[in-house]
């Protein structure tokens, strides 16, 4: 095969990787990557204390654990500004307050008040996330989805990795300059939201009623009844009206529930990458360049095969994704307890990395297909959260377990978990619909009492979404969609992650 036909197929692979989407989700996609590029805080906190305000491990440990906490808080709050306020709102909230407490951050000296305001940091950086993801769901189409979360991710560890090898260098210049440098890149997020990003939340029709498309621009929704350009009505999750859905709603949501569960087994395997794997490799001898370079492997197979691997699996069963990807997580970490070179522990950071590529967006689009459209705040907080409790779980984990039984106890716990995610999954999503073009939430035969509605149209079978003008009302004999009755994490892994 020459050059130039090698050339022609990478050119049509990437243009069928990054077609068909909005305009609006680009500009989501920009603020994500200039939102990474700016990252500093998050990564060079527990050096800045330490080194250079002379702070001691403990201390900076509370720091850190303070900054998760905040997180956790705001993954519930963000989810409920976000569908009661708006996606756009709540963006430029988060981050303009990330803007501002980052700022502040770098003129704190007392311990205190570092501590306190790395609270705030935490709850303001965290909250843009269910937001983000919230509106990248209305506006892209149900089978575009996984795509679409699959670029959002590669362009975080795109920024994540610019930005770990410039911050490095601004920090040895200035830890200040780190600090400010972050928040004028949030600020610029902030404004490029507010120019260029329209709200995208669904209106909101009488109670029960089916939702009218936001200015036509929602491409997707929950399940139910389609209305406007494939917004879907459904309130999901065996809710009422769209009114009453609260977070009573979420946390009664069984299945839903039953997947945040497992999103936190996932992210607790994920995190010892970054928590077990140093203090591992430390206690083996290696130094923290030889943990930098296993480590820089995860986002450099990230950068290069996160858009192929999407390609390849976008019209896959995610079931099936997501119980292999599990497996291969915990198995991929399990095989760490047989490393003693550079080489395989780069070996092993690969296997995990693969499972990371095909978990992050696989399981944000399962997310997306059992969330009811008025209530994808509250569903992405819930998620989210799940990644969070994580972030402060593991670091507790990984140093009881190591300490306590040695190295190889940790990994194979990993094993042992990804094994406990894997079967999960799958006795949590069997019978459960998730054929493309649809929320994935199976049609049930309707209740005792409640006659079955018929659907108009030749078809037997009409799908969840249409493509009625935006300002159409669904038929009155749409064919009705229960939502699923309970749950499932990068996102976001978060491995990486804003």
């Amino acid at each position: 095969m020459s050059v130039a036909t090698s050339a022609a197929g990478l050119r049509r692979a990437v243009r069928e990787s990054v077609s068909g989407l909005p305009r609006e989700f680009w500009w989501l996609w920009t603020s994500t990557l200039v939102n990474r590029l700016g990252a500093f805080v998050a990564t060079f906190m527990a050096l800045y204390l330490t080194l250079d305000r002379g702070y001691s491990a403990s201390y900076a440990g509370l720091v850190a654990s303070l900054h998760g906490l905040g997180g956790v808080i705001s993954s519930l709050v963000a989810g409920v500004m976000t569908d009661r306020f708006g996606r756009r709102p709540t963006l430029l909230i988060a981050q303009s307050s990330t803007a501002a407490s980052v700022a502040l951050l770098g003129f704190m000296r007392e311990p205190a008040a570092i501590a306190a305001v790395a609270f705030l940091v935490g709850m303001a950086s965290n909250a843009s996330r269910p937001a983000v993801q919230a509106m990248m769901a209305d506006i892209v189409k149900p089978e575009d989805r996984v795509r679409a979360f699959s670029l959002n991710y590669w362009a975080i560890n795109l920024g994540f990795a610019i930005s770990s090898a410039g911050a490095g260098f601004v920090a040895q210049y200035s830890y200040l300059a780190g600090f400010l440098g972050e928040a004028a890149m949030t600020l610029a997020c902030a404004v490029l939201v507010f120019l260029k990003l329209p709200e995208s939340r669904p209106e909101r029709g009488p109670a029960g009623a089916p939702a009218r498309a936001t200015a036509g621009k929602n491409a997707g929704a929950g399940p139910g009844t389609g209305t406007g350009t494939g917004t879907g009505s459904g309130t999901g999750a065996g809710a009422a009206p769209e009114a009453s859905i609260g977070m009573g709603t979420v946390l009664r949501d069984g299945r839903f529930m039953s997947v945040v569960s497992l999103s936190f087994v996932v992210a607790l395997i994920f995190q010892q990458g970054f928590v077990g794997l140093p203090v591992a490799m430390g206690a083996d001898g290696f130094t923290s360049a030889d943990y930098g370079f296993a480590i820089a492997v995860n986002g450099v197979l990230i950068v290069v095969m996160q858009i192929p691997v999407t390609r390849f699996i976008q019209h896959r069963d995610p079931r099936r994704l997501l119980i292999v990807s599990s497996v291969l997580a915990g198995y991929g970490f399990g095989l760490t307890a047989f490393a003693g070179s550079i080489a395989v522990y780069a070996l092993t950071v690969c296997v995990w990395s693969l499972a990371e590529i095909v978990n992050a967006p696989t399981q944000t689009g399962l997310v997306v297909r059992l969330s009811p459209v008025h209530g994808r705040g509250r569903y992405q907080g819930m998620y989210t959260m799940s990644w969070s409790v994580a972030a402060l779980v593991a670091p507790l984990m990984s140093g009881l377990v190591i300490d306590r039984f040695g190295a190889a106890w940790l990994w194979g716990a990993c094993a042992v978990l990804g094994t406990v995610a894997g079967a999960g999954y799958w006795l949590l999503m069997r019978g459960l619909d998730l054929d493309e073009g649809t929320e994935g939430v199976p049609a049930k035969k309707p209740t005792e009492g409640v006659p079955a509605k018929t659907p108009a149209g030749p078809s037997a079978a009409a799908p969840a979404e249409t493509e009625a003008p935006a300002e159409t009302a669904a038929p009155a004999e749409a064919p009705v969609r229960t939502p699923a009755e309970a749950p499932v994490k990068a996102a976001a892994p978060e491995a990486g992650a804003a």
